[in-house]
């Protein structure tokens, strides 16, 4: 196959997915100017209610999470070993780059000597290899981030009961580290072990938020934020918002077994023409091995795949909810 319209056909369908992409995620102009008569509303308001409901909001502005900026903005292997370390397994960037360098390769060569088509091999080494490795890393942060929702209400009951006992809150989090197992634990060890090097509590928290980037955490150096400046019964607070977490996670089940059947039927159709394709190939690889050596099946089968991979978005997009 020639390399010219190759080209051409690879940016085409690179600039179509980009255009879907931005389609699908961009900003809502009628959301953005509610949000911003709202932010007006509370600022001029007298009210008591909207006046703490303003002081909330400028408090979550002040500390909203920035660990992509803190980590993307200065070098891609400083992004690259954060999202490691959120996977709490002590991978290391070196490792990331070996196996995807050796995915690569493997499946370069293997492609190529079924084949015989440098194109086709080139294009399978570098979707396997970036992506087999990238998967991977992203399945041990959602498992590693599960772990911590599922753990993190039991740690704000735990805070609550130490607090209502009469420990002050430094001596409470290095009783969570203790006690509980898991990365909640992990994550409240680094907390106390940089309170105890000479960092300040909301400081040492908000490393912390940077780094896991979870809305769960946010809300507690949130509320410990607002407790400070307002005053009140900490503990009564932390109650609150441990029983607001739970919430909010059985809310989250309760989608995720409303889509479980949709979910299946997307990974049914997304999977199906694979599997056909390798059950054919294993019966009779003659007929199937046009698909890598003519370039019109070859053409073919790109666009195959480009159009399977935009119903996937698209049906991700109608299942994917946020709570």
């Amino acid at each position: 196959m020639q390399t010219l319209p190759l080209m051409i056909l690879v940016f085409g369908v690179t600039f179509m997915l980009g255009l879907l992409a931005i389609a699908f995620t961009g900003p809502s102009p009628s959301r953005e100017g509610s949000r911003r008569l709202q932010a007006v509303r509370l600022r001029h308001s007298d009210n008591a209610v909207d006046k703490v409901e303003a002081q909330y909001r400028k408090a979550v502005a002040a500390r909203k999470p920035t660990a992509y900026k803190s980590s993307g903005s200065q070098t891609r292997i400083q992004a690259l070993t954060l999202r490691l370390h959120r996977t709490g397994k002590g991978w290391t960037v070196s490792q990331y780059i070996y196996a995807t360098l050796g995915l690569t390769v493997a499946t370069f060569l293997l492609v190529f000597v079924k084949s015989g088509s440098i194109g086709l091999a080139l294009a399978a080494g570098v979707i396997i290899g970036a992506g087999v490795p990238h998967m991977a890393v992203n399945w041990a942060i959602g498992g590693r981030t599960k772990a911590f929702i599922t753990r993190f209400p039991d740690a704000l009951e735990l805070l609550v009961r130490g607090l209502r006992s009469g420990l002050p809150i430094s001596e409470t989090l290095g009783v969570v580290a203790s006690e509980l197992p898991g990365p909640v634990a992990e994550e409240f060890k680094l907390v106390t072990d940089r309170i105890r090097l000479g960092r300040t509590m909301e400081e040492s928290l908000t490393d912390t938020a940077e780094r896991l980037n979870l809305a769960e955490f946010s809300f507690f150096c949130i509320t410990l934020a607002i407790q400070r400046e307002t005053g009140g019964n900490l503990a009564e607070t932390l109650g609150n918002l441990a029983d607001v977490l739970r919430k909010r996670a059985a809310m989250k089940l309760k989608i995720s077994a409303m889509s479980s059947e949709s979910k299946a039927s997307a990974y049914i159709i997304g999977s199906l023409p694979f599997i056909v394709f390798f059950l054919i190939y294993s019966i009779n690889p003659y007929y199937m091995g046009k698909f890598f050596t003519d370039e019109r099946c070859i053409i073919a089968l790109i666009g195959a795949g480009v159009w399977l991979s935009i119903g996937a978005f698209i049906m991700r997009q109608m299942i994917n909810f946020e709570i």
